[in-house]
């Protein structure tokens, strides 16, 4: 805190004065401060959910209603033929899943390998086991 002048020479109702406007000074600052504290946890929460990043730089995991097993089940349930690859992506996707994966088709492909609810019913062709 800066000193306006040497507090020596001065009577005990000035320094009761000064102490008071500083008091009153410090009120009125940390008001301003908590208000521009708030504009500025809500700019960085709107900046969180468009980036999806976190303040540390650290990318948030979407997040989903249902697993994405539960999703190409649902997919394939609803399909009366078998599907690529690439139509059970579109469909997931336009199910409303979300992946911020790189490799999302990839991880699709894991998956329909690895459910034991789906069989393989040609190359890069899957469908609900019967």
């Amino acid at each position: 805190m800066l000193r306006s002048r040497s507090a020596s020479g001065l009577s005990l109702a000035q320094l009761e004065k000064l102490m008071h406007s500083r008091k009153a000074e410090v009120i009125r600052l940390s008001k301003i401060r908590d208000k521009l504290q708030k504009k500025l946890n809500t700019i960085q929460a709107k900046l969180e959910a468009i980036s999806g990043t976190t303040p540390t730089g650290r990318t948030t995991r979407a997040r989903n209603n249902a697993s994405l097993q539960e999703i190409i089940h649902q997919v394939l349930s609803k399909a009366n033929t078998p599907l690529s690859v690439g139509d059970i992506l579109d469909k997931v996707q336009a199910a409303g899943y979300r992946s911020k994966s790189d490799n999302f088709r990839g991880i699709v492909n894991q998956t329909l390998i690895k459910d034991k609810r789906l069989s393989k019913a040609g190359r890069g062709m899957y469908q609900v086991k019967k």
